[in-house]
């Protein structure tokens, strides 16, 4: 390869990485904690976590998945966990000026702890089941071998 070659390569290349930059979307993270994986898979390693309201560069889309980059961290996160919304914590001058993480995962599902507290005494019944559960984790490895074992290849781009 001679002279005039490798500089054409070299300004193909920056082209390249320009048009990229500006091709990425930013959007917003919209849960009160994303999960970035490794894979665009549900079932896929956990790599980094982006807060609510954490801005990343959205370089690629499969499916419902999209390949994210921040703060050096990249990965995949599902589409649910993102929007292209500005969010803003601050909702107006009598707004408090903390949220805790129980009061955001509550807003996010359209509750708040006093409409928790009055779903639960209007319908009856014992939620400790349902706190138990909401407390369990399962480690990927199992989660994996367990739909390998029945034969189960879940929906949205598992891998």
């Amino acid at each position: 390869m001679n002279w005039k070659h490798s500089g054409c390569a070299v300004v193909a290349g920056l082209t390249l990485a320009v048009v990229t930059a500006f091709a990425a979307q930013v959007m917003n993270v919209q849960v009160k904690e994303g999960q970035v994986r490794s894979t665009p898979s549900f079932v896929g390693k956990i790599v980094g976590k982006a807060g609510y309201g954490q801005s990343v560069n959205v370089l690629e889309q499969r499916g419902d998945w999209s390949q994210v980059s921040f703060a050096g961290v990249g990965g995949w996160m599902h589409a649910s966990a993102l929007t292209s919304a500005d969010l803003d914590l601050q909702s107006g001058s009598g707004a408090p000026s903390s949220v805790s993480g129980q009061e955001m995962a509550l807003a996010g599902k359209g509750f708040n702890s006093q409409v928790e507290k009055e779903y639960r005494q209007s319908h009856g019944g014992d939620f400790a089941g349902v706190d138990r559960m909401e407390r369990n984790t399962v480690p990927t490895e199992t989660l994996m071998a367990f739909l390998k074992d029945g034969g189960v290849k879940p929906q949205g781009g598992a891998q």
